[in-house]
C-alpha cells in the first residue's frame, strides 16, 4: 500500500502528490550544479528537509519513493524512513542501489548508521568487492573510532590504511582518511603513527579547501582539531 502523508490543506496526501510536490520544487540551475557533482536532482536540499519536516516520519511512503529510483524522492525517503525498521538485506539492497554521491552518504549517515544492523553490516562489506560499499564500511569504522573503539584492533586499522589507502579507489581512499583522522583526533596513544601515515602517504594533501575549513588531509586535520581540544580544555 502506497503510504499517505497530511496535505496541504489537511487531506492525505499519495506518493504521486509527494512526487508532484518535488516536482514543483525542481530548478534548473540547481539540478546543473549536482549534475556536475553526480547528483542528478534538481530540488535545494533546505526545500526537501521542509517537505521532510512538513511529511514526518512515513516508512512505508519512504519505501514507496526509494522504489522510484529518483534521486530527490530517495533523499526525502531518507529523511522520513525508520532506519530501525530495515533489515539488513534491505540495506544492503539499497546500499547497492544507489550510486549517486549525495544518496550514498545520507543513506550511509541517515540510515545504516541508525541501524541495528551497522555493525554487521561493516563487517561484512569490509570485503566487498564494490568500492562504493566498501567506503560504506570504511565510514561505520570511523564513526566507531570516534564513539564506540572498546573492540575495535586500532593497530591493525592503521596497518590497513597505511598498506592500501593510497591505492584505493577514490570513495575507499576519502573514507580510510577520514578513519585515520579520527584515530589520530580521538586516540592520543597512536597519534603519531597516524601523523606520520598520514605525511608520507600525502593523500589529500592537495584537495581544495574553502578558506576557514579543515583541509581533509589527515596531518592538517588532526592538527586543527587537536589544537581546538586543547584551547576548549584550557578555558
Amino acid at each position: 500500500m502506497t503510504g499517505a502523508v497530511p496535505g496541504r490543506g489537511g487531506a492525505e496526501s499519495t506518493l504521486a502528490d509527494v512526487q508532484a510536490e518535488l516536482r514543483a520544487l525542481e530548478d534548473p540551475k540547481t539540478r546543473e550544479a549536482n549534475e556536475r557533482r553526480g547528483d542528478p536532482h534538481g530540488v535545494n536540499l533546505a526545500q526537501l528537509r521542509a517537505l521532510a519536516k512538513r511529511v514526518k516520519t512515513n516508512h512505508e511512503l519512504a519505501l514507496d519513493l526509494w522504489a522510484t529510483g529518483d534521486l530527490a524522492s530517495r533523499l526525502l525517503a531518507i529523511l522520513i524512513c525508520r532506519p530501525k525498521s530495515f533489515g539488513p538485506d534491505e540495506l544492503d539492497a539499497m546500499m547497492r542501489e544507489e550510486r549517486s554521491p549525495k544518496g550514498h552518504d545520507w543513506l550511509v549517515n541517515y540510515v545504516v548508521k541508525q541501524s541495528r544492523h551497522a555493525e554487521d553490516l561493516r563487517l561484512a562489506w569490509l570485503d566487498d568487492d564494490d568500492p562504493l560499499v566498501v567506503s560504506a564500511a570504511w565510514a561505520l569504522n570511523a564513526e566507531r573510532i570516534r564513539k564506540t573503539p572498546e573492540t575495535l584492533d586500532l593497530p591493525a586499522l592503521l596497518d590497513t590504511i597505511e598498506a592500501e589507502m593510497r591505492a584505493a579507489a577514490a570513495p575507499v581512499q576519502w573514507e580510510m582518511n577520514t578513519s585515520l583522522a579520527m584515530i589520530g583526533i580521538h586516540h592520543p596513544a597512536y597519534r603519531a603513527r597516524s601523523l606520520e601515515i598520514g605525511e608520507r602517504l600525502e593523500v589529500l594533501k592537495d584537495y581544495p579547501t574553502p578558506p576557514g575549513c579543515t583541509s581533509p588531509y589527515a596531518p592538517a586535520w588532526i592538527g586543527e582539531m587537536v589544537r581546538r581540544q586543547e584551547a576548549g580544555s584550557s578555558r
